[in-house]
């Protein structure tokens, strides 16, 4: 069975949608692939955003709750989310947030690497990392980001754990991850590609609390699959092992089995098929609405009770193309 390749796309929570498009697309320069709603709560938007097509790997989803308070992150949560950027780009980043009004930290280091950390409009903990590691994505030509300094996919997320070992040998015996090192109470593991969204790093806090879900907390985080039948033996594995799996569940942009781990962060295995042009065309795509059949006799009820949304990109600052 072939390993895990790595990320599929990470899903979070936040408050008022206009706030979250207005930071993920306007400022990060990730392009909203796809306007939808939570298929299980179809009162509420779920929003994808990623590089030009939503390639796996690139894909943040959201489920906004505007009326939701503020979670509290804490052990049994995915707790941050990092983005791979060119090493040369570390600095515009940094000049370009603060001049947006999003303060960042001092950069640090982390695994050799160069990490710019910062926190989104409901306080989720967020970071670029500087690297040029191979990184297949399609850049969004018309987004705010000179190609140059675009994101690049995921980096990485880390996992806040009680204990790490349990999470750890169901990433390399179940999941095909092996350990790319230790910092600390740190340990990071790699997915078998070569390219992007490689790394889960388990952050052990032997003496955190556990986390207090609401806005700005990370719902679950999904790994790649190929297709369908390489899904089905995940489930079949993992459930030989001891995991309580759900059945398959068609999220229409691709195929998904759900579990949680030993530390209680839910894991997701989805299918890379079949993406997100499945209904709509590149050059429309997140524009308009868009909902499952099973979904569409419900479509008038459903527009009246989501808040409507603009796209406003924040354009690059004069200069910032060299």
């Amino acid at each position: 069975m072939q390993a895990i390749q790595g990320l599929h796309h990470i899903t979070a929570v936040s408050g008022d949608a206009q706030t979250n498009v207005d930071f993920y697309e306007g400022i990060l320069g990730q392009r909203l692939v796809k306007t939808t709603v939570n298929f299980d709560d179809p009162g509420t938007y779920h929003l994808y955003y990623g590089d030009e097509v939503g390639t796996p790997g690139t894909i943040m989803t959201f489920f906004p709750w505007s009326h939701m308070g503020r979670g509290r992150a804490g052990n049994g949560e995915a707790a941050e989310v990092l983005w791979s950027v060119p090493s040369a780009s570390i600095g515009w980043w940094a000049e370009r947030l603060e001049s947006l009004g999003v303060p960042v930290s001092e950069v640090e280091e982390r695994f050799g690497e160069q990490v710019l950390r910062f926190e989104d409009p409901d306080g989720m903990r967020l970071g670029l990392v500087g690297t040029d590691a191979p990184s297949t994505i399609r850049a969004w030509e018309g987004g705010p980001i000179p190609a140059e300094h675009e994101i690049r996919g995921f980096h990485s997320v880390t996992l806040w754990l009680t204990r790490s070992a349990p999470t750890a040998r169901l990433l390399t015996e179940e999941l095909g991850y092996v350990g790319d090192g230790v910092e600390g109470n740190r340990q990071r593991f790699r997915a078998a590609s070569d390219d992007r969204a490689l790394f889960i790093d388990l952050l052990e806090r032997s003496d955190g609390s556990r986390g207090i879900f609401g806005a700005g907390s990370i719902h679950h985080i999904a790994f790649r699959t190929v297709d369908d039948a390489e899904q089905l033996e995940y489930r079949e594995r993992l459930i030989s092992h001891g995991y309580d799996v759900t059945p398959v569940r068609d999220r229409q942009y691709f195929h998904s089995i759900y579990f949680r781990e030993p530390g209680g962060v839910l894991f997701e295995v989805a299918t890379d098929a079949p993406g997100f042009l499945y209904d709509e065309p590149v050059e429309t795509l997140g524009d308009a609405l868009k909902l499952p059949d099973w979904l569409e006799p419900r479509r008038e009820a459903i527009e009246l009770r989501l808040p409507g949304f603009t796209r406003r990109a924040q354009p690059a600052a004069a200069g910032d193309e060299a």
